[in-house]
């Protein structure tokens, strides 16, 4: 293409764009450029420097260039120019300003505690906020672009709010909802529910939503803590200074995968009951926050919950810690109790019970059997009343072949065992585990960082993250410390430099490479043909995988907002890719 011809094709687009010189003289631009900079036909000859700067940079970056109060530029992808000058350079540019406003606005939401999601005028889901991907362990990238009905289930056969809205046109306040997302997790909430409307034209919906199960959490620790107080009154001191409360709850094991969600739905069964339960998982899985939220759903919440590290305590001193200690007991024996005195009432939790002493094994099995405990150095046995909870790190029969754990004890603490999936084998919950920790990390470092790009969440499938959850925490506060104050978005060289070096970029089948190809194209230059090619290519993919748009978006080397946009571009039909009834 001229550069004639593109200079004026391009303004006929809305889209500003110019030539510059060496040295960054303005030496052409086009009308809608022109317009756009508010040079009034004086621009040639000046430096585009000192009218917006950041255009002059050639990354392509998401840095805005602000021109006058409240106006912003963004530099675009430029078209192949054939006969362009040497040593000069082809400019496009276009109007930013609505798109400062949103980034601004999203900004904005993402800091209100309250969820909020929009959806369009056919109720797809546009956006979430901070708070609600939190709420309901969601990700925006998972959800974009879906209608509500296939995310959302009620459990109480009414009507979801935002469609109801925008068929009314009427907001619809404080009102209770029972739900189910489309990864399994209950919810209750009470939302504030609008319409957004321009010109009498309904645009869409949207709700502002409080998590109601937290909120009646909250209600009853006001009671407990009042009743404790009052006791503390009367009594003149409080319970036992020794107790440890659990603060974690299911609702805080942030995932989506259908491992992980085996996993909780069989720990919340078993928190019914009393019956003791072994926790299996590598290191950095989150065995305790299990054994947390499992004491925090049963029926002994309102007891002490106490955990002790089997592996970082010498023998001596853990039978006295878990058994307690008579006074002359031995040389400096005070008068103690243990922790299973201390749990009498609540849950003990033996941390890595296949590093503790095989002869303090034994001792332990007394205690499960029978339900009495006798204090090192002394005479009496005291009765308890305590479930217990224990993990391993490596799996129990494995522990049991290398003589690291007695098959009777096993028998007896593993009366159910709950295996804790490793990173690696539940890698779709990496994108909202990393948006869960960039939140918490924005609060404890002060910093105001939105998210992990995508080009960072591929270094992340490939690393097969031995440290698990763990790990992919510190990997996030790593980059967050290093990353420029004015930068707000994770990206690849920002990771530790083990997770960056991990990425080795598959071969890639002709398919692939027709799509990045496609990918490399200039919009701007597109044909007919191409819009072909890639209308057939998208098809064929989709026609492999039975119309799963995650598997697609993976094998086009997009994003599923990316492949979804285009599917409704080109108008092209699911159905005959997948059955009607198919649940996504």
């Amino acid at each position: 293409m001229k550069y004639q011809d593109a200079l004026e094709i391009l303004s006929q687009s809305g889209l500003g764009a110019l030539i510059l010189s060496g040295e960054g003289r303005i030496l052409l631009v086009n009308e809608t450029g022109d317009c756009l900079l508010h040079g009034k036909g004086e621009l040639t000859g000046k430096f585009l420097s000192e009218l917006a700067l950041p255009l002059c940079v050639e990354a392509q970056t998401p840095l805005y260039a602000n021109i006058a109060f409240g106006e912003y530029l963004k530099r675009c992808p430029s078209p192949d120019i054939s006969d362009l000058p040497a040593g000069t350079q082809f400019v496009v540019f276009r109007d930013a300003t609505n798109d400062v406003r949103v980034d601004m606005l999203l900004n904005i939401v993402n800091q209100m505690k309250e969820a909020v999601i929009l959806c369009d005028a056919d109720s797809r889901i546009l956006l979430q906020n901070d708070a609600h991907m939190k709420m309901e362990s969601i990700e925006t990238r998972d959800v974009w672009g879906e209608n509500v009905a296939k995310v959302y289930h009620m459990r109480d056969k009414t009507q979801l709010n935002i469609p109801e809205v925008i068929r009314t046109r009427r907001p619809k306040l404080n009102h209770r909802q029972y739900y189910t997302t489309q990864y399994g997790k209950d919810m209750d909430v009470v939302s504030n529910n609008y319409p957004v409307m321009e010109n009498g034209q309904v645009l869409g919906g949207f709700s502002i939503m409080e998590d109601w199960s937290t909120i009646n959490d909250l209600h009853k620790q006001i009671v407990e803590l009042r009743e404790k107080l009052r006791s503390r009154n009367s009594s003149g001191k409080g319970k036992s200074e020794n107790n440890l409360n659990a603060r974690y709850h299911f609702d805080d094991i942030i995932h989506i995968s259908a491992a992980m969600n085996r996993a909780v739905t069989r720990c919340k069964q078993v928190a019914q009951t009393d019956s003791s339960v072994m926790l299996y998982g590598e290191t950095g899985t989150g065995k305790e926050l299990f054994a947390q939220s499992i004491h925090n759903a049963s029926r002994r919440a309102d007891g002490p919950f106490l955990a002790i590290n089997c592996a970082a305590i010498p023998e001596n001193l853990l039978e006295s810690l878990l058994f307690g200690t008579e006074k002359g007991a031995y040389t400096g024996a005070e008068r103690r109790p243990g922790l299973f005195e201390q749990a009498d009432g609540g849950t003990l939790l033996l941390d890595e019970i296949n590093s503790m002493n095989i002869s303090l094994q034994a001792k332990l099995l007394r205690v499960l059997q029978d339900g009495v405990v006798r204090r090192v150095g002394g005479a009496s046995e005291i009765q308890v009343n305590v479930r217990v909870l224990s993990n391993t790190n490596i799996p129990p029969y494995q522990a049991i072949e290398e003589n690291k754990l007695r098959r009777d004890l096993f028998y007896r603490l593993g009366v159910v065992n709950i295996n804790i999936p490793p990173l690696r084998e539940r890698k779709e919950d990496i994108p909202i585990l990393a948006k869960t920790f960039v939140m918490q990390c924005n609060k404890k470092i002060v910093r105001n960082v939105r998210d992990v790009d995508q080009n960072a969440l591929e270094r992340f499938y490939a690393y097969e993250w031995p440290g698990n959850v763990r790990e992919l925490q510190h990997a996030i506060e790593h980059a967050m410390n290093i990353l420029p104050d004015d930068q707000c978005v994770i990206t690849p060289e920002y990771l530790p430099e083990h997770i960056f070096h991990a990425y080795h970029p598959k071969p890639v089948s002709h398919t692939e490479k027709a799509v990045q190809t496609l990918q490399k194209t200039k919009t701007a230059s597109l044909n007919h043909t191409i819009h072909g090619i890639e209308y057939s290519t998208i098809c064929s993919v989709l026609r492999e995988t039975g119309g799963n748009i995650s598997e697609s978006a993976r094998i086009l080397q997009m994003s599923r907002q990316n492949l979804q946009y285009r599917i409704k571009r080109y108008k092209i039909d699911m159905d005959r890719f997948r059955g009607k009834t198919e649940n996504k």
